[in-house]
């Protein structure tokens, strides 16, 4: 088998963990009572927020999303325009609106010791492109995005091709 594809091959079987950037609670999470006001204040820097349970902080609940967004801005459809109700997380429901009541329950997870391999295919048939890491005891300990596993990518064919040069010369 040529260098290059074993070296692909090999990038499959990293696990997770080494790539997976650890959540910092004041910038990666919010408790499910979270207003809204403050939920929307978080996505000037970021497109996700998981939700965290406000019994235990480190216990992941859902994740808030630009799609549970666009669910919580629907407008009300009159009957021109839809035979379908508005989505339930619509702000036209509710008057006090917490993160609880907009994000989407009981995200898929994956472990630190599941292999990259692994987790593109969870996203791949999940269609995601965050994946919230879990320890053990189902406590949030991290996330993978597609970008990092293409930065890890990048650094792991550096790492390979100086390899490779080492071993010519």
């Amino acid at each position: 088998m040529p260098q290059k594809e074993q070296s692909s091959i090999n990038f499959y079987d990293i696990q997770i963990k080494n790539i997976m950037t650890l959540v910092k609670k004041d910038t990666a999470y919010i408790d499910k009572t979270t207003d809204i006001a403050n939920v929307l204040a978080r996505f000037k820097n970021k497109d996700h927020v998981w939700v965290m349970d406000n019994t235990d902080p480190s216990l992941l609940v859902g994740i808030i999303t630009p799609t549970d967004l666009l669910a919580f801005f629907s407008p009300p459809f009159s009957s021109d325009e839809s035979f379908e109700k508005p989505d339930s997380r619509s702000m036209q429901y509710g008057e006090t609106i917490t993160a609880e009541n907009i994000m989407s329950k009981k995200p898929v997870t994956a472990s630190p010791r599941e292999t990259i391999r692994e987790v593109l295919v969870i996203m791949k048939e999940q269609k995601i492109k965050h994946l919230p890491i879990l320890d053990d005891s189902n406590h949030l300990i991290g996330e993978v995005s597609l970008s990092e596993i293409i930065q890890g990518y990048t650094k792991y064919l550096n790492q390979s091709s100086k390899k490779i040069i080492g071993e010519t010369q």
